[in-house]
């Protein structure tokens, strides 16, 4: 049995681990001394990474494959570790996916499912193991985006969803800071090779070239800041200043310069 009472062995959950900046978070966390718990909805990919990481020579991972957007999913990952003797000191919700379009176009479902992957399922795995984290006073790392400091033309629902991801890290982070419990948001910018563009049907070339970071860049920064105690981590310094423009600018300015951008970016697609 651990000090605090538990005879459940302490982990990092990491959702949306498959690939992209998941993966290279659980390559750090795991780098750094945690097991890890990988977890997204296919298993023979998860196995690549937890095998990956292995032959680094960190402890193998353990895999859970899960859907969380569907409504026993999260259930059954709960109960899959507490079968294995497991429960999570620090969770990484990475999972999440966008879509481009106008929002009265785009499949109106996929929108919906889009906001029970990016929020219903981020708060349900918060506030289910909220306990764990703060009796092993570890931490919550919420992958959002720039793009929750901006409304998104084009991309409603989706800078919407990570509106809902920072505000939330926000104020947790205020509440359980007293509690020994990091909670930072990592807000990166576009990373193309993380499988994001394909899922939200943009093509290459879609956000500008300075607002690139690959997956790996962004995972160090925001292990590093989450470690720091940072409350928001922004991987880049273009976009630093992105997220500074509702600070700087009147936003019915930031909004119709996003609308203009939608607008030529929508004939392109056409």
């Amino acid at each position: 049995m651990s000090p605090n009472g538990s005879s459940l062995r302490p982990v990092c959950l990491i959702t949306g681990a498959s690939a992209g900046i998941g993966a290279e978070l659980a390559r750090i966390f795991a780098a750094h001394g945690h097991h890890v718990v990988l977890t997204a909805r296919h298993e023979a990919t998860l196995n690549a990474v937890a095998d990956s990481i292995a032959a680094a020579g960190a402890p193998r991972p353990h895999v859970v494959a899960a859907d969380l957007t569907q409504a026993d999913g999260i259930e059954r990952l709960a109960q899959a570790l507490v079968a294995a003797g497991l429960e999570p000191a620090y969770l990484v919700n990475n999972a999440g996916f966008g879509l481009v379009g106008d929002a009265a176009v785009i499949d109106r479902a996929e929108q919906l499912r889009m906001i029970d992957l990016n929020n219903r399922a981020l708060t349900d795995l918060t506030l289910r193991f909220i306990g764990s984290v703060t009796r092993r006073r570890g931490g919550i790392l919420n992958v959002a985006s720039i793009a929750a400091f901006l409304p998104g033309p084009g991309m409603a629902v989706y800078h919407a969803s990570k509106a809902y991801v920072l505000s939330l890290s926000e104020a947790l982070h205020e509440e359980l800071k007293d509690d020994g419990v990091r909670v930072c948001a990592l807000c990166p910018g576009p990373s193309p090779a993380t499988g994001f563009f394909r899922r939200a049907g943009l093509p290459a070339g879609y956000f500008p070239a300075a607002l690139m970071r690959d997956a790996a860049s962004i995972a160090r920064a925001g292990y590093d800041g989450f470690m720091g105690g940072h409350r928001v981590v922004v991987p880049g310094k273009p976009n630093r200043i992105v997220t500074l423009l509702p600070r700087l600018l009147p936003r019915g300015l930031i909004r119709a310069a996003g609308d203009w951008r939608w607008r030529r970016k929508r004939r392109a697609l056409m």
